[in-house]
């Protein structure tokens, strides 16, 4: 079973998502927040598996939340933000969300990211991953500081299909799009995901794809 913290300060949308969520025979919402200090101070209570947490909301915003929230590893987050990428999504990602979802959303996608984040793989739509890549590279002085000598000496380790393998994330692709790009199995591909990510130290596969970015690999 999937526990899962709501965390949407906007009652209407937020019991939405419950009632979504609660139609899952393998899911269960365990709890609800209406702010950010709240999802902070329900995910140290509850310990959910997961927090659908909103970017936007009063008193402490999902960016901090999320930031609180994986530094106590106190669960996975996946962001509910909307198309219109903004500097909360930016942040989120540097705070290390697992993954990104679109606010309008169907029930069927929201419940298989949630799954999917709930697997310890990250994610997020293809479209929003190439959106979110171009903006954050057009745009460096949103990045908080370039990649220390720590995370050089890392890549630099990377053998040659992990390489490979960050390089197509870089390029916003699913792992279904690298397995046929590089001509290997897609369990392959999410094996060679999970390696680099441990190597260098982070938390989703977006984070490794503004690597890529921000080391023109």
């Amino acid at each position: 079973m999937i526990r899962v913290l709501v965390a949407e300060d906007q009652s209407a949308v937020r019991a939405g998502l419950v009632l979504i969520l609660g139609s899952a025979p393998d899911i269960e919402v365990v709890g609800e927040a209406a702010d950010g200090e709240e999802a902070v101070a329900r995910a140290r209570e509850l310990r959910p598996d997961l927090v659908l947490m909103d970017v936007q909301m009063p008193r402490l915003d999902g960016v901090a939340a999320t930031r609180r929230v994986v530094a106590e590893q106190l669960a996975d987050v996946l962001v509910l933000t909307t198309f219109d990428l903004d500097e909360y999504v930016f942040g989120a990602l540097r705070a290390g969300a697992s993954g990104f979802l679109l606010k309008n959303t169907d029930a069927k996608d929201l419940l298989d990211a949630v799954r999917t984040v709930a697997r310890g793989e990250g994610l997020i739509a293809p479209a929003v991953t190439r959106r979110l890549i171009a903006e954050f590279a057009a745009e460096p002085t949103r990045a908080q500081s370039a990649p220390d000598a720590a995370v050089l000496k890392a890549v630099d380790a990377l053998t040659r299909r992990e390489r490979e393998v960050l390089r197509c994330l870089g390029q916003g692709l699913s792992n279904a799009e690298i397995a046929v790009r590089l001509d290997m199995a897609e369990a392959t591909v999410k094996t060679h995901v999970s390696r680099l990510l441990g190597k260098l130290e982070l938390r989703s596969r977006v984070q490794a794809a503004v690597l890529a970015q921000e080391l023109n690999i």
